[in-house]
């Protein structure tokens, strides 16, 4: 007896390795999400941007998630008159570099006005809050893109990614809406607005990482270079018209950079030899301190010193 044996079967093509997100692919893809969702949900959107290292990333998410159209949203930046000034000029230099629009909420403006009083310290960090519901009122914006993350501070970490705000622009972790599934609540009565926070998840690390990346450029001043500075409380503060140094706070010349940007008033240098990106991620990395509780003088006043000004609408 004769068994006639069958063709070969084919060989079964090998199936293909299922593609997985990198952790920085996960967080772009969210932050594109939340962008758009935005600009399907709400009808005037307006993105923070001061030229500081969190905006700038912002900024390149959203040119990525509109792209080839221009960026649908305004900027806006509120400035205290003690900025540093390579932050300005860098933030002068990308408006006019992608042609976006950009509105100037001036602290002084409230100043003037009696609206709002200097501080003893100098500090005009605390005095942006006046100034920003103004222009959120005036300009009638319903959505505020800000480029807070949850590992910065306490009361940043109890903000959801859609943050409602009263009608005096002011937040209640008690109204804080649940966000399962990635499903966002944007709604909203007549005289309030969301602030939206695209970059929640983010670590300072990934921020860093993500620009090494995408090749972003930042100002300098993220970077060590030499600087005249004095020591306060434990930081180096740079010199400037706000009111420092103060008798017998002597100016030194150090090589520093600085993890975060703001008013030149609380916001510290850090002792650095970090020249280029993959300088800093090394740093960061061996870091224990958060940027701003390492050089934010202003969050040091109390336990409670940010959520009590996002209480009072701050960003």
């Amino acid at each position: 007896m004769t068994t006639t044996l069958g063709a070969p079967s084919p060989t079964p093509a090998a199936t293909p390795a299922p593609t997985r997100l990198t952790q920085l692919d996960a967080l772009e893809s969210e932050a594109v999400h939340v962008m758009r969702e935005v600009a399907g949900e709400f009808e005037r959107p307006v993105l923070l941007f001061s030229g500081g290292k969190d905006s700038i990333v912002m900024l390149h998410l959203a040119r990525k998630a509109f792209w080839p159209a221009t960026v649908p949203f305004t900027l806006l930046h509120v400035d205290t008159g003690h900025n540093f000034p390579e932050v300005l000029a860098y933030r002068d230099a990308t408006v006019a570099e992608h042609s976006l629009r950009l509105v100037v909420a001036h602290v002084q403006d409230a100043i003037d006005d009696g609206r709002v009083h200097e501080r003893p310290d100098g500090s005009r960090n605390a005095l942006q809050t006046v100034p920003l519901l103004d222009a959120i009122t005036s300009h009638r914006f319903d959505a505020v893109f800000g480029g807070g993350r949850r590992d910065e501070e306490k009361a940043r970490a109890k903000e959801r990614v859609f943050s409602l705000r009263d009608e005096f622009g002011q937040w209640d972790p008690r109204r804080q809406r649940p966000e399962l599934w990635d499903l966002y609540n944007g709604r909203h009565k007549p005289g309030e607005h969301v602030r939206v926070f695209p970059l929640s998840n983010w670590t300072e690390l990934d921020v860093w990482r993500y620009i090494e990346r995408e090749r972003i450029e930042l100002p300098d001043i993220y970077y060590s270079h030499e600087r005249e500075v004095f020591a306060r409380d434990g930081m180096w503060l740079a010199p400037g018209d706000w009111g420092g140094p103060r008798d017998g706070e002597r100016l030194e010349t150090r090589t520093v950079r600085y993890r975060t940007v703001g008013d030149m008033s609380c916001t510290g240098a850090v002792e650095s030899t970090a020249t280029t990106v993959a300088d800093v991620i090394a740093e960061v990395a061996a870091s224990r301190l958060t940027e701003r509780g390492a050089t934010r003088a202003d969050d040091r006043a109390s336990e409670a010193a940010m959520e009590d000004r996002k209480r009072e609408g701050y960003f």
